[in-house]
């Protein structure tokens, strides 16, 4: 049966809340970028499996791309901050001993 013409089905609460914590993660606060990215696998999942409804197929999709990129962007920063800092404080701590 089809919806009459201006009517549209309502989306998953789950989408939405992928895709809005998708762009948090993505622009602002990297830690809800993993978030996102699972909330968006599982509702395709639960989309494709008949579940949920098809229309929230493309705030799901790109609250899980988003949540991808956070997520990736995150593991670098943490890379970042451990890799490249400790190697400064143990840099420094030498530095201090030669003195």
């Amino acid at each position: 049966m089809s919806q009459p013409m201006g009517q549209t089905a309502p989306k998953s609460s789950r989408a939405t809340t992928s895709l809005v914590l998708g762009i948090l993660g993505f622009l602002c606060c990297q830690l809800c970028a993993p978030f996102a990215w699972y909330m968006g696998k599982q509702e395709l999942a639960a989309i494709r499996a008949g579940t949920s409804p098809a229309s929230g197929e493309g705030s799901a999709k790109a609250g899980m791309i988003l949540g991808l990129i956070g997520t990736i962007l995150l593991i670098l920063t943490l890379v970042w901050v451990f890799g490249f800092g400790g190697l400064a404080v143990i840099q420094a701590m030498r530095g201090a001993q030669g003195s």
